[in-house]
């Protein structure tokens, strides 16, 4: 095991035992809402995985110590803290570890810290992708490179609907990530069920997910699954209400010089002041209805 590696009690317990866990990351706690809505929504996804049959690991960086799975005072302590912590990506691991400090765990590092801990599932909002323009500012997640080397699979609602959909699928064929649609041939666009693009595959229970995840296993092929997860229908937004607003989010990005791994928090919180908050519910509703999805996913792996 990692020396630098902290597998929470439970969630130990439940691996040992061969029992379903299913990773989440600790972004959406200090970056993704304020406080106390972001701690709230924490422990009712954790609440969610249970009642659906899996053990909860929330994942993050906390004096240096990488955590599979949090307390709730360590929950209640990132929320508090909020954006004053770092949001760590591949490249940031090494030195949080080093300088014993704390980290947010993207889509990137939760993959990684899962995959050390020996947690085949994880749960999230929606994975980064390729920006709109990365044919020119080269920004692109690290979130795809990832999925293109760590087998863990990840269930989400899309990518982020800021980015640039058709160029991530094609970034993501080009990895050889499969593209996995739950109960949908259509790329879900995060805020709405649909994009314009097709998945690779359709798959309509978790049972098949779970053998499909085995099968990708056996076979020994490299990276991890993409599972895409559309928007329950009463949660989803207007398209002619949340097109516009991410488009001028994106104008005034561009305006503002704003780049990097400041850009996507920027655009999500733009949209948000757009939307009157509405997108923020729908985000937490998707959030909610992917950890349902990927815990039934973990139950049927472990059978």
């Amino acid at each position: 095991m990692n020396k630098y590696l902290d597998i929470n009690e439970e969630v130990k317990a439940a691996l040992d035992a061969g029992k379903p866990v299913v990773a989440l990351e600790s972004t959406i706690i200090s970056h993704g809402m304020p406080y106390p809505q972001n701690v709230e929504t924490a422990i009712k996804v954790e609440q969610i995985i249970r009642e659906n049959g899996a053990v909860p690991a929330t994942i993050a960086i906390i004096g240096g110590r990488l955590k599979a799975g949090l307390t709730a005072d360590e929950i209640e302590y990132f929320g508090k803290k909020g954006p004053e912590i770092r949001k760590a990506s591949r490249r940031d691991l090494a030195m949080l570890c080093a300088r014993g400090e704390d980290g947010a765990c993207t889509v990137t590092t939760t993959m990684m810290i899962a995959h050390m801990a020996g947690i085949k599932i994880f749960a999230t909002g929606g994975i980064g992708g390729v920006h709109r323009g990365a044919e020119t500012t080269m920004d692109i997640s690290a979130d795809l490179e990832e999925l293109a080397t760590t087998p863990v699979m990840v269930v989400c609602a899309g990518c982020k609907s800021i980015l640039d959909i058709g160029l991530t699928l094609e970034y993501l064929e080009t990895k050889g990530v499969p593209v996995l649609g739950f109960g949908t041939e259509d790329m879900p666009a995060f805020y709405t069920q649909k994009s314009g693009f097709k998945v690779d595959y359709k798959v309509d229970t978790p049972e098949d997910l779970a053998n499909f995840f085995r099968t990708h296993s056996e076979l020994g092929l490299r990276g991890g699954v993409l599972v895409t997860n559309p928007i329950p229908d009463e949660y989803a937004m207007d398209p002619d209400v949340i097109n516009p607003a991410i488009d001028c989010a994106i104008e005034e990005c561009n305006r503002l010089g704003i780049k990097g791994k400041e850009t996507t928090p920027f655009l999500l919180a733009k949209v948000k002041e757009i939307t009157g908050g509405d997108s923020l519910d729908s985000n937490i509703q998707l959030v909610f209805n992917n950890a349902r999805v990927a815990a039934l996913t973990a139950a049927a792996m472990c059978r």
